[in-house]
């Protein structure tokens, strides 16, 4: 039979990761190492505990039936570790909610939420995960821009106010993916009364939370007064415990919308695998002295970045969070452009902004997933790609 997918699975856009899988495995056909910059998959182990745990917990064959949803230790460990981590307090019972990864609850959100035809806000650049969810659900999608000179934060007041009375929700990520931007208490007060006075959920992505560099104060938003009444936060065990492969993540705030949520994955799912929950469990309350060394060995990396572009001409703007580095390109270039030939002839992969939206043209998202000596080695292809541009470029009549 000619097979056709449905007009939602055709609205999603992965054309642009495709693309870059295939020059990625072109180049390396071609003899070219490619030192792969473009996916956030963390390339650090997890604690020993959480892998010790998770061994331990395979040995039990009760482990093995279904979770039916998040264990009670797990939330209270959730529960706990935002009031060690962001003195935020929680009811374990009523305000958390475990979900396989961030990234499936966002998924499946908006069809616990809105409605077919309702606007949902979203930043651009955004993670993608962000549309495919509303079109998933029937919405439709509004676009916040997000720009250097308003430090990528949406200028809520500058929405329409016909697509504000059809809102939904609005989504928001401080740190976020690909812009590692930060948001501070004044931002998140503001969008509170926007989103009281318009009746608008607002879902906070957190999943950088503990990624937050040179010393700046981590921020949940349910830290701020009148957030839970309006708002969720989501957060995973993937990038904080590099445990990006258990799939486990949590969200927290509205009883309200989290009891829909869970209604919703009831009906799709059956939890976690008991092994990994417990072994998020004892992650979640280890020594945080594992969490300071991370963020020490990410920053170490940036700076080896950025000081290595440096070094050839390309001045970056320093991340303040997030294992990103979001890249204002040389003139000349599209951000397409730029990507596709530095896998070719600098064998660098990097993703181009506009993959994460219109306002991501003119610059390239590059993830800091390897130790620092290979970062300053693709710092040093870069610059020799760079220097032999400007040569040709030179040489053109």
């Amino acid at each position: 039979m000619e097979f056709t997918p449905s007009d939602k699975v055709q609205q999603m856009a992965t054309g642009i990761f495709t693309e870059l899988a295939r020059r990625k495995r072109s180049a390396s056909a071609q003899g070219i190492e490619v030192i792969d910059l473009s996916v956030g998959s963390p390339d650090l182990p997890p604690p020993p505990l959480v892998a010790e745990q998770l061994a331990s917990s395979a040995q039990h064959a009760e482990n093995y039936g279904y979770a039916l949803g998040g264990t009670r230790e797990f939330h209270e460990a959730v529960s706990h570790f935002y009031r060690r981590r962001y003195g935020v307090e929680l009811d374990p019972e009523e305000e958390v909610l475990q979900t396989m990864g961030s990234q499936d609850g966002l998924a499946h959100l908006a069809l616990a939420v809105i409605n077919p035809g309702d606007y949902v806000l979203i930043p651009d650049p955004g993670y993608p995960i962000y549309e495919a969810g509303v079109v998933l659900a029937g919405g439709k999608v509004y676009p916040l821009p997000l720009r250097e000179e308003n430090g990528y934060l949406p200028q809520l007041d500058q929405v329409p106010d016909e697509i504000v009375a059809r809102t939904k929700m609005m989504i928001l990520s401080y740190p976020g993916n690909p812009v590692p931007a930060m948001a501070d208490a004044a931002f998140f007060e503001e969008a509170i009364r926007f989103a009281k006075r318009h009746n608008i959920l607002i879902v906070h992505d957190f999943a950088y939370s503990e990624l937050i560099f040179d010393g700046r104060p981590r921020l949940s938003f349910m830290a701020i007064p009148g957030a839970r009444e309006v708002g969720i936060e989501f957060n995973s065990l993937s990038k904080t415990f590099n445990m990006a492969g258990c799939r486990i993540g949590y969200a927290v705030g509205h009883s309200g919308v989290l009891r829909a949520l869970g209604m919703l994955k009831s009906n799709i799912d059956y939890g976690v695998f008991l092994p990994v929950q417990q072994a998020a469990t004892a992650a979640l309350m280890a020594d945080d002295r594992l969490l300071d060394t991370q963020v020490k060995e990410y920053e170490a990396r940036r700076d080896t970045l950025i000081s290595g572009l440096a070094r050839v001409g390309w001045e970056v703007a320093k991340s303040p969070a997030t294992m990103f580095v979001w890249a204002k390109i040389p003139a000349g270039w599209t951000s397409r452009e730029l990507a596709f030939a530095l896998i070719e002839q600098a064998g660098v992969a990097v993703v181009p902004g506009d993959a994460f939206g219109r306002q991501g043209e003119g610059y390239v998202r590059i993830a800091l997933v390897q130790p620092s000596g290979r970062l300053a080695e693709a710092a040093e292809r870069i610059g020799r790609f760079l220097r032999r541009d400007d040569l040709r470029s030179q040489n053109q009549p």
